[in-house]
Order: C-alpha cells, then structure tokens, then sequence
C-alpha cells in the first residue's frame, strides 16, 4: 500500500522524474563508452564477464594473466580509466599492485577493484587499506561486475573534476 502511495505521489509531484533519470543513466553509459580498462586475472570466467561486458558498454579492455604482466603494463601505460586485479596472481598480486599505484603520481588517478575469493573482513580490509576502491567477491555475476565497473568509472570521473578545479 504505501509503495503505491509513494509512487503516485512521485508521479504527481515529480511527473519528470522517471525522464530525468533515464537521461541521466543515458549520459553515464555515453560516458563510460569506450573507457579503457586493465584487467589482471587468470580466471577464465572473469574475462568471459568482462567480454559480455564489452559488447554491450564499448569498454576497451586490456587482459593480462599475471601480476608481473599487469606490472610491466603500468610501468609503460598509464593511459586507464579503471584497473580490476586478482587479489591472489602468480608472482605479483593484486594488493602489492595497488600499493605500488599509490606511490607513482601517474598511475594515482587509477580507480582499482580487486577481486577476490572470500569477503572476510581481513580480505576486504587489505584491499581498502592498500587503496582499492572496491571489492568484488568470487563468484559474481555479470550485473554485479557492471554495477562495480560504473562506480569506479564514476570515481574516475569525480577525480578528474577535482584535478582540474
């Protein structure tokens, strides 16, 4: 009952409200369209997600299996809009990554998601502790993976605006 109260009270008081939120989703896919964004994670699955993704969003996406290789890839570009890393990869993981990003002032700006296979507190603070700005636990869906992906765009874009204030 009060769903449909609220709701009606929304369309009379608000009649533009339904219009302005879709134009505002509009102008953040317009946005994110074509953002560029390194992906470190040897999981299969992961980068199946990051594929469906892709079709749908125009995301550029730069896919390494390894630490040492997404290493390497930051050391000669910088050029990222958003980075999502495996918390555990061969030879390089994904918090010691993040820590590293926080010391170069080009790779700062870098909005990260780590993945991981557990939530746990200690997991998840690690993960912000070395700077990451979301945790995405295994397993996870497509929707939860997009829905992520947008909010770190969204930080990178706040980011931006107060870089050029």
């Amino acid at each position: 009952m009060k769903q449909s109260q609220f709701g009606r009270l929304a369309g009379d008081q608000f009649p533009n409200l339904t219009h302005n939120l879709s134009l505002v989703e509009n102008s953040l896919s317009n946005a994110m369209a074509g953002a560029r964004i390194l992906v470190a994670d040897q999981d299969a699955m992961t980068n199946e997600l990051l594929r469906s993704l892709n079709g749908r969003e125009a995301y550029r996406i730069v896919s390494v299996s390894d630490g040492r290789e997404a290493f390497r890839v930051l050391k000669a570009d910088a050029d990222f809009h958003v980075a999502i890393f495996n918390m555990a990869m061969p030879h390089l993981h994904g918090v010691d990554i993040v820590k590293y990003m926080k010391t170069e002032k080009r790779l700062m700006r870098i909005p990260v998601v780590l993945i991981g296979g557990e939530g746990d507190a200690k997991t998840v603070a690690e993960s912000f502790a070395a700077g990451a700005i979301a945790l995405l636990p295994k397993p996870f869906t497509a929707e939860q993976l997009h829905r992520t992906l947008r909010l770190a765009l969204n930080s990178a874009g706040r980011a931006e605006v107060r870089r050029a204030a």
